[in-house]
């Protein structure tokens, strides 16, 4: 047998070298600063601009690779492992690496990126050692010849140098950001911050690990359980040109939590049970205390104290809500009684601190206001810091903190490739065979209920845990999840690490029954934490009615048992108690409210955020004619209460899913409540819809479940709102219609789904379609564009240079372009290199200076809502345009002008011109848009009247 450690390296340069050549596309002079950054995708050849070679020539590539290396293998296995060498070396346009990068990483780092990219493990667990040898030693050698053809590149020396200044540059700012924040410090708040951010980051570096059972050690490090999620603003509507385009929303550019919380002071982050609020909260914690790799989009914790104020702990039995001086003491800080007198405040004027304040949620609804007023008068006395606040949806209104200049931000749900990344990580630290993470991926993203269920970091560890546990078998349903996971943790975990005897012995129903009175008390008190008193109080009272565990021992040592063996009950503070997670609550808390026929209690509850699963778990525990009460009691509530209607009676409506047998005459009426919300009937129902969350998903219809075709395009709105793996499969229902405006909508929401995966089910189904407006909102998704071959129909947000504009859709015959809050464009000669281009639309593009590029160009339409015109004259040589919009004020002399030129039909017209009387004078015009504070004399009212001029 061959070394496995020389096969695959005896490879001459000579011939590696001319083959590695062909994979990269040839440079341009200069440090190809235009294309900043430029990544892999524009410099190999089989995937940017210059399509030289593809993959059959990448394919015949790799085979003479394989062919000239010394054959110590058969012939099969040396196609397995030239298989596996083309699909790694294909990876290398997906990598979100520069050159720069590349050549930093070193040749190992990349082969192992590369070949992660490309699979990992599986892409070569069917070689044997010497085929896997060889295919590892080629792709180290590949990798070596790459990074020396990138530095032999003529732009990379240029851009080494210029990404050396830019380090630079960046450490200098650091260094000057960190003398202006703690240059001025006392000597002994220096040394008191120093313990503290010691303390800080040692205290939340781990999180637990749901379902890690079987060990000890529960606790999972940080650093490799926390997973970047993404979030995005609140979606907005757009400007609307014309009356035609109703409905176009420019939906929010969803990016990661970290990017999307710099450059804000302060955020209000929303985010449904378990999507990861309070880890991202650690994970912001324990970064700042460390003061380690701030740059970038972190730059603005450099300096900064971190303060973790959970909500629940401070609102504990109805405390006042801490001072600065108190944060420590409030949250149970060993360090209370070593900090310098007034070091808070100092900390807190000179703005240093970052504030996270975590769980509005989980304070009770009636102390929301009091706890609103005391944030509000801590920033007003201390306005300078940065502050996080989160919440569930729906515990807080819109806006509820807007007039203290809060940004809403939502945490998105977890995409296709974060649920990969988590998977893979959570068998890697439960030491789980990696064929298991294979095969629960494969189940996630197959069956429908699973994939419906993995939508957050909690839920896919119980996940994880189950399948592990169970061998591949998994429950259907949340119910039956919830209740494995029970099981596992009540009785299994123990049983299974031979702990059964060790104290106290209760079975899973017992200690079921105990938790649940528990997680009643927390629901009816409105709260999330209890004082051991509390709960104290309660075992002593159900200890009588459970005489088996009442013989083991008195209240105190049964709930010691709960917290330390349990798994569901933890002590965040001495004398304080609370469930590991609320979801644990809610579900325990339902179980107890059914079996206490508290009915009227849960429907009395039912319009508020936080019963809203206790609802959906208590018919879910409920029998028959139990759930029969409940169900109609929502939705009879919906009926008279016009406030909650929607709410109450879209919550029945998916409580259907854990109705398995239910009279058909409820569930008839259910249904028909809901189908007068579902499916929405206009844009703001739509939207309305999309703010109740992931539950709509399950609800919405499909194209031929639709009675009113015209419907179609709300309900697509309204999945795009919501977004996501679940919302993608609504979508892929509707790409085949034929409808202009649901291919409208189909092609907007790209940014709130996974880039490639959108693209492949919906982009690319839309491509050259009719109507089909294409919006792009990050380079990703213009890179992918262009590599599904181009579109003749896009929408442009943000900032996108013009050099990658061109490069992504010059070649596909551009007819319409809409560019929106583009900073970067300041020149309108790109539009002269688009020949075919018929319809422009500019918003928010303000840097323009002249409109002169324009002058004699074939466009049809052409939309200028809100450029600040003196001078349209050059919109005169446009004889092929038909629809203009201006809707900001232009001279009356300019408008003159125009209407002896301009061949118009349609006419927007600007808001605020002194005289209209110059409309009358367009020839050709048939349409005309009116602002509602337009003024003008009665005869001309008259006139436009009748040239059908309509209000707007």
């Amino acid at each position: 047998m061959v070394d496995p450690g020389t096969v695959g390296v005896r490879v001459a340069s000579s011939a590696i070298s001319p083959l590695i050549r062909k994979l990269f596309a040839s440079p341009g002079p200069g440090a190809a600063l235009t294309e900043q950054p430029v990544r892999m995708s524009a410099l190999v050849s089989f995937k940017g601009e210059r399509r030289t070679l593809g993959p059959k020539e990448l394919h015949r590539l790799v085979r003479e690779l394989v062919r000239r290396t010394e054959r110590h293998l058969a012939e099969e296995e040396l196609d397995a492992v030239a298989d596996a060498l083309e699909i790694t070396l294909y990876a290398l346009g997906d990598l979100d690496l520069d050159d720069v990068q590349a050549v930093d990483l070193g040749h190992r780092e990349l082969a192992a990126r590369l070949h992660e990219q490309a699979g990992g493990a599986r892409l070569v667990r069917f070689l044997s050692q010497d085929a896997a040898a060889l295919y590892s030693g080629l792709l180290d050698t590949a990798c070596l010849h790459v990074l020396h053809f990138f530095t032999q590149r003529t732009p990379f020396v240029h851009r080494t140098l210029v990404e050396q200044s830019r380090r630079l540059r960046e450490l200098v700012d650091r260094t000057d950001l960190l003398v202006e924040r703690l240059g001025s410090r006392p000597a002994e708040d220096a040394a008191f911050e120093q313990r503290y951010a010691a303390h800080l980051a040692k205290k939340h570096s781990s999180l637990t690990i749901y379902g890690i059972d079987l060990t000890e050690n529960r606790e999972w490090p940080l650093d490799a359980a926390y997973l970047s999620l993404a979030a995005s603003a609140e979606p907005e509507r757009s400007f609307t040109g014309s009356p035609w385009q109703e409905g176009h929303w420019s939906q929010p550019l969803a990016q990661p939590v970290e990017q999307a919380l710099a450059g804000h002071t302060r955020v209000l982050l929303r985010g449904v049970a378990g999507s990861g609020k309070t880890t991202l909260v650690q994970w912001l914690a324990v970064t700042t205390a460390r003061q380690s790799r701030l740059t970038g989009e972190l730059a603005h914790l450099i300096g900064r104290v971190p303060f973790v104020l959970p909500l629940r702990t401070l609102t504990r039995k109805g405390a006042r809500l801490p001072t600065p001086a108190d944060f420590l003491h409030a949250v149970g800080s060993p360090l209370t009684g070593g900090q310098p007198p007034g070091w808070a405040d100092r900390v807190l004027a000179a703005g240093r601190a970052l504030l996270l304040v975590d769980g509005v949620d989980e304070v009770p609804d009636e102390e929301r206001t009091r706890t609103r007023a005391w944030l509000t008068d801590l920033l007003a006395a201390y306005p300078d810091n940065l502050c996080l606040v989160t919440s569930r949806p729906s515990a807080v209104r819109q806006d509820w903190l807007g007039t203290e200049d809060f940004t809403e931000l939502t945490l998105s749900r977890m995409s296709r490739e974060n649920i990969a990344v988590f998977v893979g990580r959570w068998h890697e630290a439960a030491h789980a065979d990696p064929a298991l993470a294979t095969a629960l991926l494969d189940a996630i993203r197959t069956k429908h209920d699973l994939s419906a269920l993995a939508t957050n970091p909690l839920m896919c560890a119980l996940i994880c845990a189950l399948h592990r546990e169970r061998r591949g078998f998994l429950p259907r349903g949340r119910k039956a999840l919830y209740d494995a996971a029970l099981s596992l943790l009540l009785e299994r975990r123990d049983r299974e690490r031979d702990m059964a005897g060790a104290g106290l012995d209760l079975d899973e129903e017992s200690q079921t029954e105990l938790l649940q009175k528990l997680a009643y008390w927390l629901i009816r008190n409105g709260r999330s934490e209890m004082d051991r008193a509390d709960a104290l109080a309660q075992l002593d009272r159900l200890l009588p009615a459970m005489p088996y565990v009442a013989r083991q021992g008195p209240a105190d040592e049964v709930l010691n048992h709960l917290v330390t063996r349990s798994g569901l009950l933890r002590e965040p503070a001495p004398g304080s108690l609370e469930f590991v997670h609320r979801t644990f609550q809610d579900y325990l808390g339902a179980r107890a409210a059914v079996e206490e026929r508290d009915f009227d209690l849960l429907l009395r509850h039912a319009h508020l955020d936080q019963w809203e699963d206790v609802l959906r778990m208590a018919v879910a525990h409920a029998r028959p004619d139990e759930r029969a009460r409940l169900l109609t009691g929502l939705t009879s509530r919906g009926d008279t209460e016009p406030e909650h209607r929607t709410r109450l009676h879209l919550l029945a409506m998916a409580c259907l899913e854990h109705a398995s047998k239910l009279d058909p005459g409820v569930r008839a009426e259910v249904e028909e409540r809901a189908g007068r919300l579902i499916p929405p009937h206009d844009f703001n129902e739509a939207r309305a819809l999309a703010e109740i969350g992931p539950v709509v998903l399950e609800l919405l219809p499909g194209p031929e479940e639709l009675t009113d075709p015209a419907l179609g395009p709300y309900v697509v709105q309204a999945a795009g709102l919501i977004g996501g793996d679940a919302a993608l499969r609504c979508m892929v229902r509707y790409r085949d219609v034929d409808s202009r405006a649901i291919r409208l909508q189909l092609g907007q929401p790209w940014s709130r789904f996974d880039t490639d995966t959108y693209g492949r089910e919906i982009i690319d189904r839309l491509r050259y379609r009719t109507g089909a407006t294409i919006t792009v909102r990050t380079p990703g998704e213009l890179t992918a564009l262009h590599r599904l071959g181009g579109h003749d129909d896009v929408e442009l947000i943000g900032d996108f240079a013009t050099e990658d504009i061109w490069r992504c859709l010059g070649e596909h015959g551009l007819k319409a372009l809409r560019v929106t809050d583009n900073a970067l464009l300041n020149d309108l000669e790109l539009i002269r290199r688009f020949p075919d281009l018929r319809r422009l639309v500019l918003i928010g593009c303000r840097d323009l200076p002249s409109l002169s590029p324009l002058r004699d160009l074939p466009l049809t339409e052409l939309f200028l809502p809100d450029l600040p015109l003196s001078d349209i004259s050059s919109l005169r040589s446009l004889t092929a345009l038909r629809t203009l919009s201006l809707t900001a004020a232009v001279p009356e002399s300019a408008l003159t002008e125009l209407s002896r030129e301009a061949p118009l039909e349609t006419l927007f017209v600007p808001r605020n011109t002194p005289d209209l009387s110059a409309l009358l004078d367009f020839p050709g015009i048939e349409q005309l848009g009116l602002d509602t504070d337009t003024r003008f004399a009665p005869e001309d009212w008259r006139a436009l009247t009748e040239l059908g001029a309509f209000g707007r």
